[in-house]
């Protein structure tokens, strides 16, 4: 199939595009790299009346490492994320949950910001955004504000971008001590999105308790997850901890897990909970050893 017609925008810079966004209404919807929009209009899954690219904004683009953060443009590639050996030491989280993202030509062209903004459950970027209490910066004709991982995504597909507003860059806190990071996941297919995986960051103190952590969970509700509850309990515990227990105890009060081809929703339960368990285990064995 072939999308439906729509009129081709290519601003030159933010404050053009989101001034077009607001001249435009709601029949307007940005491009990024394109690589969950244009499937969707391929197969009439959305249509819309207008595109505005802007893919060709540089100033969208890139990526700044400072002492307490690192802030990423949201048109930034992924194939730069997974490359960029200093945003790996300041966020590995976000390095290593950037190739489990469909395969290497996908990530050439899709972009960090475009993957949030779309905020598909089962994708890596808003799990990885969520664990690290990571701000979401964005631009409209008002001007410029922040927005915290936890409120920006509200449902299947859906943030809490305006209709003229757009994602400029996303800020990561650096964490620092001892720590540990790791991405799980389970599909069918390599580069198939997840049945179920986990994103998890943990920080130990001195006396090896838990200092903080954040699990996010891919593939397990209508909206990107967060295990709240399990965090909350497992803040302050001495390790050794069992990841099973932590795996179970991370699945065990969501809510609308999808039932679909992949498997009913029990299933789903069951590799999100071994998801969890094994990224807990690797997460913890880099910290302590840190």
């Amino acid at each position: 199939m072939k999308p439906a017609a729509f009129d081709y925008h290519a601003p030159s810079s933010a404050e053009e595009t989101v001034a077009l966004l607001a001249e435009l209404g709601e029949g307007a919807k940005i491009l990024a790299g394109g690589q969950s929009l244009i499937p969707m209009l391929a197969l009439r899954l959305a249509a819309f009346d207008h595109l505005v690219d802007i893919g060709r904004i540089a100033g969208l683009a890139g990526i700044e490492v400072a002492a307490d953060a690192v802030t990423v443009g949201a048109g930034t590639i992924q194939v730069r994320i997974e490359a960029d050996a200093e945003l790996a030491a300041a966020v590995p989280l976000l390095s290593r949950a950037t190739p489990w993202i469909g395969h290497f030509q996908i990530r050439n062209r899709g972009t960090l910001g475009g993957s949030l903004a779309h905020a598909d459950p089962a994708a890596e970027y808003p799990a990885v955004a969520l664990a690290m209490d990571a701000e979401l910066e964005t631009l409209s004709p008002r001007g410029r504000r922040r927005i915290a991982a936890a409120d920006f995504f509200t449902g299947f597909w859906s943030t809490a971008l305006e209709g003229d507003e757009m994602l400029v860059s996303v800020r990561f806190p650096r964490w620092t001590g001892r720590c540990g990071f790791a991405v799980r996941e389970f599909a069918r297919r390599h580069g198939d999105f997840a049945v179920a995986g986990a994103a998890v960051a943990v920080g130990l103190d001195a006396d090896d308790r838990v200092e903080r952590c954040g699990i996010a969970l891919i593939g397990m509700g209508s909206a990107p997850v967060r295990a709240s509850r399990a965090e909350a309990v497992l803040t302050g515990e001495k390790t050794p901890l069992d990841g099973a227990e932590i795996g179970a105890m991370a699945v065990a009060h969501l809510d609308g897990i999808p039932s679909d081809t992949h498997g009913p929703a029990e299933y789903r339960r069951q590799v999100g909970a071994a998801m969890v368990a094994r990224a807990w285990t690797d997460a913890m064995s880099e910290a302590v050893n840190a």
